[in-house]
C-alpha cells in the first residue's frame, strides 16, 4: 500500500471520528472506513488509531468486552483548512439566524466554530471589516419565539441514534404536562420548524411515521430492540406533502386575491408559487394576484396574518372565513371597550 494510500485512509479516519461526548467504536469506524473504498483489516486499523492518538488529541475508551470506543477531547477545534474572511462572514450570519432555532444543545457543538469565526474577524484590523458586528446581521421573517428548554443531553442521544440507526427507549412528556409516556422509538429524522425541533420517528411496533416535540423528551436509554429502519420515508417528501403546513386536503387551492401595493412589489420578487399571475395596479393601488397553493393551514394562516393588504376573493371558503375572523376581532375589541373614531365624532 502506498504512502499516498495511507496518508488519505488516515485523513479519512480523523473526520470520521466525533467529539466528545460521542464516540464511535473501533468496529464502527471500519465499516465507515469500507464504505470510503478503505479495505484494510481491523487490526491495521487499530494501529493506525493508536499512532495518531500521538498526534492528534484523540481518546480511547476502552471496554472490558467489545471493541474500543473513540473520540476527540471535547474542546478540541480544527483549523484544517484554515477560515477566510466570507466563510467567517457567513458563520457569524448563520449564528444569528439559529440561535432562536436550535436548542442551546445543538448549538454547543458548532459554537466554537462560531467563536473562531468572532475572532477572525475580530483580527481584521486593517481593513473595513474590523468593525464587522456594526456592518453585519440576521433579521428572522416575521415574528421568532425563544425556543423551548431541551433537556441536558436529550439533542446528542436523538442526533446520534439517528445517523447511527439505533433504536432507542423515550420517556415522553405529553402536551398537557400531566403524563409521562415510554416507548421505543425509531428516528427517520429531524426537522427544526421555527423555534421548536421535531423528531420524525415510527414508534413501537407501529409504522406510521409520526412527530415527536424535541423538548417534551425526559430521558433517553439505548434500546435493547433492532432499530426499524424506513427504507422509503423522505423527510423532503415529507413536508411536501404538508405534514408540516397541517394540509387539509391533497388538492391545491386556485387562489384569487386583491393585494395592495406594498405586497404586490412584495410578491413581484418573491413569488408566491410559481404559477404566479400579477395584474397591474389599478387606480386604487392594488392588484390582482392568481396562484396555484397549497390547501393546507399554514397558507391560510400567513394570508390571516397580513390583514387588509391581503383580500381573498376565491376560494369561496378562505374568503368567508376570514371575514368572519375580522368580524370576531370587531366584536372582542368592542366587547373591550373600542369605539372607532367614526362612531365616536357623530353627534
Amino acid at each position: 500500500m502506498s504512502q499516498n494510500d495511507t496518508l488519505m485512509r488516515n485523513l479519512t479516519l480523523l473526520r470520521i471520528i466525533p467529539r466528545a461526548p460521542l464516540r464511535r467504536d473501533t468496529n464502527t469506524l471500519h465499516e465507515m472506513l469500507k464504505e470510503e473504498g478503505f479495505n484494510v483489516d481491523i487490526r491495521t486499523l487499530q494501529r493506525d488509531l493508536h499512532k495518531l492518538s500521538t498526534k492528534f488529541p484523540l481518546m480511547c475508551q476502552e471496554e472490558k468486552t467489545g471493541p474500543h470506543r473513540w473520540q476527540y477531547v471535547s474542546d478540541f477545534v480544527s483549523d484544517l483548512p484554515a477560515m477566510d474572511t466570507a466563510e467567517a462572514l457567513a458563520l457569524v450570519m448563520a449564528e444569528d439566524s439559529l440561535a432562536g432555532k436550535l436548542p442551546p444543545s445543538a448549538l454547543a457543538h458548532v459554537q466554537r466554530r462560531f467563536g473562531r469565526a468572532r475572532q477572525h474577524l475580530d483580527a481584521l484590523e486593517t481593513n473595513g471589516l474590523a468593525h464587522w458586528r456594526k456592518r453585519v446581521s440576521s433579521i428572522p421573517e416575521g415574528k421568532t419565539l425563544l425556543p423551548p428548554e431541551v433537556a441536558p443531553g436529550i439533542w446528542d442521544a436523538v442526533s446520534d441514534a439517528l445517523l447511527n440507526q439505533r433504536a432507542i427507549d423515550v420517556t415522553y412528556r405529553s402536551r398537557s404536562k400531566k403524563s409521562l409516556k415510554q416507548f421505543t422509538v425509531h428516528s427517520q429524522g429531524i426537522v427544526v420548524r421555527g423555534s421548536i425541533s421535531y423528531v420524525l420517528a415510527t414508534i413501537d411496533e407501529y409504522q406510521d411515521v409520526r412527530q415527536l416535540v424535541l423538548h417534551r423528551f425526559q430521558d433517553i436509554q439505548q434500546s435493547e430492540k433492532l432499530y426499524r429502519p424506513a427504507p422509503d420515508f423522505s423527510v423532503q417528501d415529507y413536508i411536501e406533502k404538508g405534514e408540516f403546513g397541517y394540509l387539509i386536503d391533497q388538492t391545491p387551492i386556485q387562489l384569487i386575491a386583491d393585494i395592495n401595493e406594498d405586497m404586490a412589489k412584495k410578491l413581484a420578487e418573491t413569488p408566491i408559487s410559481r404559477d404566479q399571475q400579477l395584474s397591474a395596479l389599478n387606480l386604487q393601488k392594488r392588484a390582482e394576484l392568481r396562484a396555484t397553493v397549497p390547501n393546507d393551514k399554514q397558507t391560510l394562516s400567513w394570508i390571516r396574518s397580513l390583514g387588509p393588504a391581503f383580500c381573498v376573493k376565491q376560494p369561496a371558503k378562505w374568503r368567508d372565513e376570514l371575514a368572519a375572523d375580522a368580524e370576531r376581532v370587531l366584536a372582542f375589541a368592542k366587547a373591550a371597550g373600542y369605539q372607532s373614531t367614526t362612531e365616536t365624532a357623530q353627534p
